[in-house]
């Protein structure tokens, strides 16, 4: 447990629990809040009868005579019938980082606070919707899970999975050196014996997740869920400050670089926008949805912004 308790360092169960209140003005999902409990608010990809009309389109073999558009049928000389969106429970998992790459920020907070906020704030928004809400914290070597449930005790561990992992953090903290790969691979490998079909998939981490992650292991979850890509970052990821010659010391590594230098600010840019340009890339080849998070900001009002349409300015 961390000596000191910053909130701009260390999240809080006091802070994840506060998310809360954001929930219900935060347009995750299309569907209004409705009252009923027994059934979750997310549109299904797959189409049957239901209560949201989709479409008209030519009768085929096998359709429901009962949904036959007499009005177009009689107008066109041809048979038509209407098509409809299916309701079916969406159980919404949030696969979170907290990692020492994490334990960093030069804004608001520390990127490992901004992804605890994060994922608590999704998952109190899935089950102001009464859906099932699960997930899992995940760090190099290391994945803690929450299946599924449409209870506020699955959300509660969760919350406290998240704060476990984020007090974990220490400076100078790193992972293992023999272990170079990608900590988020692992924990899409082990989400594949948990996630079931027609979920909706949160994945947050840091935004250099993008240079070790195996693509091959989201394609089948992506195939079979709704996902939302969230990669984290700071300003400084971005770009170097001003400052002259800086000590970086990682283990028993050190390197000295000069942040003045033309030639090094240039490449530390051009290895972000790299990443960037993968991220976006790969969110177009899954067709699915991007949502960076800044460290300048909260989470609430990123997400809220971004998914109405207004996005914060890009960081540069």
């Amino acid at each position: 447990m961390p000596a000191s308790l910053d909130p701009a360092i260390y999240t809080s169960l006091e802070a994840l629990l506060a998310t809360r209140r954001h929930c219900n003005k935060l347009p995750l999902f299309n569907r209004p809040v409705r009252n009923g409990r027994q059934s979750g608010q997310q549109s299904s990809r797959l189409r049957g009868r239901g209560v949201d009309f989709d479409q008209v389109r030519a009768y085929q073999p096998g359709d429901d005579i009962r949904n036959i558009d007499w009005r177009v049928t009689a107008r066109t000389q041809k048979v038509h019938t209407k098509v409809f969106n299916e309701e079916r429970e969406r159980p919404v998992f949030v696969i979170s980082e907290q990692s020492p790459r994490l334990f960093f920020g030069s804004q608001r907070c520390f990127k490992s606070v901004l992804a605890a906020e994060t994922s608590a704030l999704i998952a109190w928004t899935a089950l102001s919707h009464h859906d099932r809400v699960g997930g899992m914290v995940y760090s190099p070597g290391s994945c803690h899970e929450v299946r599924p449930r449409r209870d506020r005790k699955a959300l509660l561990q969760l919350l406290h999975l998240l704060i476990q992992a984020n007090h974990q953090l220490q400076p100078g903290l790193q992972a293992d050196p023999d272990d170079e790969s990608e900590p988020l691979n692992l924990a899409l490998r082990h989400s594949r014996e948990i996630i079931r079909p027609g979920s909706i998939l949160y994945i947050i981490c840091d935004h250099s997740a993008i240079d070790g992650l195996n693509q091959s292991l989201l394609v089948p979850l992506a195939g079979h869920n709704d996902m939302v890509l969230l990669p984290v970052l700071d300003p400084l990821d971005s770009s170097l400050p001003l400052f002259g010659p800086l000590d970086f010391v990682q283990g028993e590594e050190r390197i000295t670089i000069n942040t003045l230098e033309p030639g090094v600010r240039e490449a530390y840019a051009e290895q972000f926008q790299q990443q960037q340009q993968s991220w976006l890339r790969l969110a177009r080849r899954l067709r699915c949805s991007l949502i960076p998070l800044d460290t300048r900001f909260a989470a609430h009002e990123q997400m809220r912004d971004t998914l109405s349409g207004h996005p914060r300015g890009e960081t540069k």
